[in-house]
């Protein structure tokens, strides 16, 4: 082979190394981390195997099409399950990947328009960590959701039961 062979040859496995190296890159900062409060908009949890434990995570309540929601401190939207029962998630493994659980390393805070008496967490029965509560309903983040105010989860029928947004009361907000 000549020498411009083997440089093209050379040139051509390079770009390919690179273009693996880049796709791994974008995997990985696709897949999770970040603190408490970070979700899915830019690192947060994705799964229960990568959820953050850094600092206690704030509920807030902002105003949306759909009246005013629960969402974090970062103003991204936050979920219950009708499948959870006695303040217990019933979402693990892939739901928990779709619907990755809102957690916290400490004692979660109210934010404005949140009463402090309905926040409160439960432990994951996967392992996953803590888990904020409101109204005794586990908290969750919707996958489909990219960024802050989207409410794309909202009335899904999935993994056995519907998802809805939480108004202030703690009462889902129901649309159907």
């Amino acid at each position: 082979m000549s020498t411009i062979g083997k440089a093209a040859r050379s040139l051509r496995l390079g770009w390919s190394v690179a273009g693996l190296a880049a796709l791994a890159l974008v995997a990985a900062a696709c897949s999770g981390g970040g603190s408490s409060g970070g979700g899915l908009y830019g690192g947060g949890p994705t799964t229960t195997s990568s959820a953050p434990k850094a600092a206690a995570a704030v509920v807030d309540v902002r105003g949306s099409k759909l009246g005013k929601i629960l969402v974090d401190a970062q103003g991204r939207t936050l979920y219950l399950f009708e499948a959870d029962k006695a303040g217990r998630s019933a979402c693990d493994g892939a739901c928990a990947s779709a619907w990755p659980p809102f957690l916290s390393s400490g004692a979660p805070q109210a934010g404005s328009g949140v009463a402090g008496s309905l926040l409160g967490s439960s432990s994951r029965g996967d392992g996953g960590g803590t888990q904020v509560t409101y109204h005794g309903h586990p908290l969750y983040y919707y996958a489909g959701d990219s960024q802050p105010g989207d409410t794309t989860g909202q009335g899904l029928n999935q993994f056995g039961a519907k998802w809805y947004v939480l108004a202030s009361s703690g009462d889902k907000v129901d649309t159907d």
